[in-house]
């Protein structure tokens, strides 16, 4: 049997572009439901007081918070985007709408964390590409 090699650099580079992908598709799916005005998506803007223009602005937001992540040279600004958008969105799940949120046993609040992470990672390893940093 033969060894194959694997490059880590190439699997690094790899795992941070399904980082990206995975992030974004949780921004672009959640998006059906702020645009269509679905009641739970009209529930949680009403209780912290941002419906309908938030709900709207926000889903803008992430829209391209989205398509800035998929593209390499500016995925530190998608991620940085949505750390500050889902930061929110974790405050508000804490401070005013509770973690569960209409019986669904957490799932946004932990989806939002797990974006939260995810995007930190994304925006670290993207770190040097952020031009007023220069590191």
């Amino acid at each position: 049997m033969a060894f194959n090699y694997v490059n880590p650099f190439f699997m690094r580079k790899n795992l941070f572009l399904i980082l990206r992908i995975v992030v974004a598709a949780i921004l672009i799916q959640t998006l059906r439901y702020k645009f269509t005005a679905h009641p739970d998506s009209v529930y949680i803007f009403t209780q912290v007081g941002l419906e309908p223009f938030g709900r709207i602005g926000i889903g803008i937001a992430e829209l391209i918070a989205a398509i800035l992540l998929l593209m390499r040279k500016t995925a530190w600004l998608g991620a940085g985007l949505t750390l500050g958008i889902i930061g929110g969105a974790i405050i508000m799940h804490l401070t005013m709408i509770g973690i569960e949120v209409q019986g669904d046993n957490g799932t946004l609040f932990y989806t939002a964390v797990l974006t939260f992470l995810l995007s930190a990672v994304i925006l670290w390893e993207n770190r040097k590409q952020i031009p007023f940093l220069k590191l």
